[in-house]
């Protein structure tokens, strides 16, 4: 890990500290068996039924602010974005729940929750079996895993802790060796990031490279970078089904409507 990463990863395990101070482990097992039961790995079912009828699926992501663009959505409600996306055609919601970058919370995913029957996933820095745990409690059908920052046992922890919920992950690579990493957690869903992590320069060639590398027998989506018809065009020439777009929606006045547009609207 170098630059924004790092430090976003160090703050994150103090606040993880402070998280577990303030709701052991065992609360969290209780708030999970009072939950209503959702289905199972409901998260990758959903992207691949959208991409069975429509071509392609996509998991339509809610973010008020970013590192890299700060804030990117000042009038910013979460009920509202989730219920225009689900109009509009997402496979599946992805929430940030991270803090002091993207100003998430537990809230916004557990008041997407409320308002939203579309999977899930909790998209933060996780590294502790704990946040599975806070993940589930709050609603959420997946979560993101970063091959960048975890090792490969830690991947195999966590995705072990992940399956034990019925929750399904998705692990992000932005290289080789990440890939190669991910493709080593069986039923994981592989996500390829266009944006480099310490630079913060995006290309679709991270794609188009990696694709290659990737069985035909794991489903694989792609991540940043994704803004215009041609971008989607490009990406599923080769043989993409599922995107994972964020700014591009969270930029308009309507996300969902941005979401149609791009995706499915007849040229």
């Amino acid at each position: 890990m170098q630059g924004i990463l790092k430090t976003i990863w160090k703050e994150k395990e103090l606040r993880l500290q402070e998280s577990k101070s303030a709701v052991p482990e065992a609360q969290l097992l209780r708030q999970i068996e009072e939950l209503p039961v959702r289905p199972r790995h409901a998260f990758s079912k959903a992207l691949a039924e959208k991409a069975s009828l429509s071509g392609c699926s996509v998991i339509a992501e809610i973010k008020k602010a970013s590192p890299s663009k700060g804030l990117i959505r000042p009038k910013f409600n979460p009920q509202e974005i989730a219920k225009s996306y689900e109009r509009n055609g997402a496979a599946c919601l992805s929430v940030l729940t991270e803090e002091g970058y993207f100003l998430g919370s537990s809230e916004v995913l557990m008041q997407v929750r409320a308002c939203s029957s579309l999977p899930i996933l909790r998209k933060d820095f996780l590294s502790d079996p704990y946040q599975i745990l806070e993940a589930r409690a709050w609603g959420a059908d997946a979560v993101l895993l970063i091959a960048a920052a975890l090792s490969s046992a830690q991947l195999s922890e966590m995705a072990q802790a992940a399956e034990e919920q019925g929750l399904d992950v998705l692990v992000e690579s932005h290289d080789e060796e990440e890939l190669g990493r991910a493709l080593e957690i069986p039923r994981a869903l592989i996500g390829i990031n266009n944006r480099n992590l310490d630079t913060f320069e995006v290309s679709l060639e991270t794609t188009v490279r990696l694709k290659q590398l990737v069985p035909s027998d794991r489903w694989l989506v792609s991540e940043s970078g994704i803004h215009d018809r041609a971008d989607v065009s490009r990406l599923r020439q080769i043989g993409i089904r599922s995107f994972l777009v964020g700014e591009a929606f969270m930029r308009k006045a309507d996300p969902g409507a941005g979401l149609r547009e791009l995706f499915y609207a007849v040229a």
